[in-house]
């Protein structure tokens, strides 16, 4: 047996285990955490051993392939529309084509033999070169991207699959390495979401100290990568940055907390549930645009202190509706907790960072 195959062996014992937990399971390491949430629809109990395999094995290919998780999705997701998630051989003299295996390639459009395809590890490595050449994939509807890669007869077919996929490679990505995230990897739980940023929580909404505070500051090295915590749409990029005389100032310098306000470059994205997350002091222009699709885990700028701020951070708040006001602001700490995700869990002391009052775009005093 392959040490991969032993890897995923051990990994699919570990995920059906996971189908018996109810509620929350957290997953603990010293490195990071993330928690697991059993959905209350049962997505995964659905699911037996073979396919759960199958779909750690298209998320283990595409982690050793460098593929975005989003990506992963993608993948996992036409799986389940083309076979099931189960390595199907030809479907008989009634079947009107040559297709087979995990995503029911065909040997006659050039995907490999028909040994190579019905090897689920090739299978999932031929999708993913695939995907990859199609320029601007990430952006894209899940079911756009399968059908550039696929060219199916049913084109619609793979949106519906979309929310199992993501519970089921959140579940499959926790697997290797005992369940929890490395330094510089990521967390994604099964509900979609994940820890934009890799650092320390230091300052929390709306305290004794900071009634105006709509948000909370995470410190983190200037440059670090900022993800999108969940996918959505971008419906802001703005640099939002002015002196306390009301003067104009430049967002792609450091701010200061005492003669500057605004909340820097900051993006807002608008997601599925209709809620929206707001990202602050960015160091330069985000490197997203307004409509543009994103995807849990890409990166939309980096950490800076730009605007209202005295040391690099990530000012991030979660808001119930659009547009993202004061009044539908909400405690990201719990809004994060409830979709599996621990905003406070510890990354490490970050020492001679301080924060200023606020951070809010609509208030010029903040």
């Amino acid at each position: 047996m392959t040490s991969r195959a032993i890897a995923l062996t051990g990994a699919v014992v570990l995920a059906v285990a996971f189908l018996c937990v109810a509620g929350v399971a957290t997953l603990t390491g010293a490195a990071s955490a993330c928690s697991v949430i059993t959905t209350p629809t049962g997505t995964t109990a659905r699911y037996d051993a073979e396919q759960l395999h199958h779909a750690q094995i298209i998320v283990t290919v595409g982690v050793e392939d460098g593929i975005l998780v989003r990506g992963q999705i993608i993948a996992v997701a036409t799986a389940l529309q083309e076979s099931g998630l189960r390595n199907l051989g030809h479907l008989g003299e009634d079947n009107d084509h040559d297709s087979l295996g995990l995503f029911q390639q065909r040997p006659g459009q050039g995907w490999g033999t028909a040994a190579q395809i019905m090897d689920p590890e090739y299978a999932a490595g031929a999708f993913y070169r695939k995907l990859v050449t199609i320029a601007g994939w990430q952006a894209m509807p899940l079911t756009v991207a399968a059908q550039r890669v696929q060219l199916s007869a049913h084109p619609d077919a793979y949106a519906k699959w979309e929310g199992d996929a993501t519970v089921l490679v959140g579940l499959a990505s926790g697997q290797p390495g005992g369940g929890t995230a490395g330094p510089g990897e990521q967390c994604i739980s099964v509900a979609g979401w994940m820890k934009p940023v890799q650092g320390t929580l230091v300052s929390g909404f709306r305290t004794a100290q900071r009634p105006g505070h709509d948000g909370v500051d995470i410190a983190a090295p200037k440059g670090t990568p900022i993800h999108a915590a969940a996918s959505g749409r971008v419906i802001r990029v703005v640099c939002n940055a002015h002196l306390i005389n009301g003067d104009p100032y430049s967002c792609d310098v450091d701010g200061d907390p005492v003669t500057v306000r605004g909340c820097g470059w900051y993006v807002e994205l608008l997601h599925p549930d209709s809620t929206v997350t707001r990202y602050c002091h960015m160091i330069h222009r985000p490197s997203v645009d307004v409509g543009q699709q994103v995807a849990v885990g890409q990166i939309i700028g980096q950490v800076g202190s730009s605007g209202h701020s005295s040391g690099p951070h990530l000012h991030l708040e979660t808001h119930t509706g659009q547009p993202a006001t004061e009044p539908n602001a909400v405690d990201p700490v719990g809004f994060f907790a409830v979709r599996g995700i621990d905003l406070s869990q510890p990354a490490g002391a970050v020492s001679g960072v301080k924060v200023g009052r606020g951070s809010r775009p609509s208030d010029p005093e903040q």
